[in-house]
């Protein structure tokens, strides 16, 4: 499976397993499949929304810092990557 590195977490909030995530290169869509990798994390899962500021969005670009729901923990400085489709 092909990856392109597009982020990295910068918190966690685990009452609402929220990861928020800085974008730092490409383009991140609802439905693209994103890969958490980390010291002690690994797991991937599909976007099903975003949001900037509470507000739903379907698209983020570089430089916006995005909550994303998630599906195990994660941790501060994961590294974010969206899995290329085949």
């Amino acid at each position: 499976m092909a990856e392109q590195l597009i982020g990295t977490v910068t918190h966690y909030f685990g009452k609402v397993k929220v990861a928020a995530v800085k974008i730092t290169e490409g383009q991140l869509d609802v439905g693209d499949t994103i890969h958490f990798v980390g010291h002690t994390s690994d797991f991937s899962q599909k976007v099903d929304s975003m949001q900037i500021d509470r507000a739903p969005i379907q698209s983020a670009k570089v430089g916006d810092e995005i909550g994303i729901q998630v599906v195990e923990h994660a941790r501060e400085q994961d590294q974010v990557y969206r899995v290329l489709p085949d």
